[in-house]
């Protein structure tokens, strides 16, 4: 399983990990990324969140699937 990893900037935090799945397109609606977080596929700091607005800030790692989203701040 090919893992795909890249840089997300953050322009503000926090930011609702639901609202990251959405914008960066790993899912197609706010309704399918806060069923995704519900039914445990994604990762934070490698721990499994089913907190649909978990706060993340840069610094955290979001994994959905073979996604890796790394989020930095873009200040």
């Amino acid at each position: 399983m090919s893992n795909n990893t890249r840089d997300v900037m953050l322009s503000k935090q926090p930011v609702e990990l639901y609202k990251v799945l959405k914008f960066e397109g790993l899912c197609s609606s706010g309704g399918e990324a806060k069923a995704a977080v519900d039914a445990g596929l994604v990762k934070v700091n490698g721990v499994v969140e089913t907190q649909k607005r978990k706060q993340v800030t840069a610094g955290d790692t979001l994994t959905f699937g073979s996604e890796t989203l790394n989020l930095k701040s873009a200040q």
